[in-house]
């Protein structure tokens, strides 16, 4: 693609990866075959190509995000299904994430959108404050029909108010600062992300990680000073508060690096995996940060991509179970994982489905089920569509948006893969499975 971007224009560091990026598209629309908004939709604005061309006339004429591009871009839901497809290489992920830094910048939100988007930015990337709302939208859960029926601000409340649970869960007794030793002969160390939505909506996940490590023979380390991974706001357009949990999680586990040492960082939340993997590039331009965040980046790992590389024992559980394994698009599309968690529950005894249109989004995207309620409900009900053609006993995933979203419209369990994995290892059996 054709760019014409002047030298000053170019001196701003994200602009000239921008443009690098632009300058790979070539308009092929393999992009648009895969798109889950574009399928729904069938607007070529909806689609990779069409926000390509509406984000290159906003960075090229150097102007104000408008209403137009704004409701688009609103729309991705950063799937990266377009990154697989893609024949050319177009990273476009880093160019939707500057658009939404720019949008952030340069556009005045109607008020209800500016407190949502505030109130969710408050709330989710902090345990306690999450802790606190669920226990509040225990009250305001009845209400969420009505509200959904609505439109406008109250339709996004009300399916903020459907997705959230019943009841939080206790909080888990292992993750909090500190180490969990290895049982049996020690063959490693690694630092687990405890996250931030995760521990709220299911703490059991993280709990189940610790356990299945330590008999392995690894070390668990829960670093002092960790923080939300930046995700949710990064993805949001809030690029300083997304930097600051990137510098403080890279400063957590350098100081680990710095003394015991760290074999692997692990993540059990695929969609935090992807932005932890990219803190190399988010941090490229500090001087500070850029090679700490660079070797944080190189040692992240998803839990079954780590668990495929060690040896975890003989199966104690032999599971009679059909397993609808759904890929996050943040598994898939951004880490690249596609093999590993599939494997791992085979040779643990599951038999293992994959999913009709498995590259499409069930439509969680973060907070995307919240601002984009309508369209996230319609992907949500394709993906129960095509995991009920499967005909499973339970649905396995690895990221807890997926699990809250799917969960949300089918009648089978949705558990975490390293849950399973975990109870057929010695662990204990899955709660909804018990």
């Amino acid at each position: 693609m054709q760019t014409n971007f002047s030298l000053a224009q170019l001196a701003d560091t994200a602009v000239a990866e921008s443009e690098k990026i632009l300058r790979k598209c070539v308009h092929c629309g393999f992009c648009t075959a895969t798109c889950p908004t574009f399928a729904l939709l069938g607007d070529e604005l909806d689609s990779p190509r069409g926000r390509i061309y509406l984000i290159k006339d906003m960075l090229e004429q150097d102007k104000p995000a408008d209403e137009r591009l704004v409701k688009h871009v609103d729309r991705c839901l950063s799937c990266l299904s377009c990154m697989t497809t893609c024949p050319s290489g177009v990273n476009y992920m880093h160019l939707v994430d500057h658009a939404r830094a720019h949008i952030e910048q340069t556009y005045k939100r109607p008020l209800p959108d500016r407190l949502l988007r505030a109130m969710l930015a408050f709330i989710l990337p902090h345990p306690a404050r999450f802790r606190w709302a669920l226990g509040a939208a225990f009250w305001g859960r009845p209400f969420a029909p009505l509200l959904k029926r609505v439109g406008g601000l109250p339709r996004k409340m009300g399916a903020m108010l459907a997705l959230a649970p019943p009841r939080a869960p206790t909080p888990s007794t292992l993750s909090v600062p500190g180490i969990h030793t290895a049982m049996s002969q020690r063959r490693g160390r690694v630092a687990l992300l405890n996250g931030c939505a995760q521990p709220v909506l299911k703490p059991s996940i993280n709990d189940a990680t610790v356990r299945l490590l330590n008999r392995a023979g690894y070390d668990v380390v829960f670093p002092k000073g960790e923080t939300c991974c930046g995700a949710l706001v990064h993805h949001m357009g809030k690029e300083e508060a997304a930097l600051q949990s990137a510098r403080s999680n890279v400063d957590a586990w350098t100081n680990e690096l710095e003394g015991e040492g760290l074999d692997a960082i692990l993540i059990t939340a695929s969609g935090c995996g992807t932005t932890i993997k990219d803190y190399g590039f988010m941090l490229r331009n500090e001087n500070r940060y850029a090679d700490k965040a660079k070797k944080v980046s190189a040692l992240a790992k998803d839990i079954t991509e780590f668990l495929a590389t060690i040896e975890l024992g003989a199966p104690k559980v032999h599971p009679d179970l059909t397993v609808a394994y759904h890929s996050a698009c943040s598994m898939q599309h951004g880490q690249k994982i596609t093999r590993q968690p599939k494997d791992l529950l085979k040779a643990a005894g599951f038999g293992v489905k994959d999913v009709p249109e498995g590259h499409l989004c069930c439509g969680s995207a973060g907070t995307y089920n919240i601002l984009q309620p309508e369209i996230a409900t319609r992907l949500r009900d394709r993906k129960v569509g095509n995991i009920r053609k499967t005909k499973p006993d339970l649905v396995a995933t690895g990221n807890i948006g997926c699990m809250t979203q799917i969960a949300s419209g089918i009648e089978i369990p949705v558990i975490h893969t390293v849950e399973l994995l975990d109870w057929v290892y010695g662990g204990p059996k899955p709660e909804e499975l018990a």
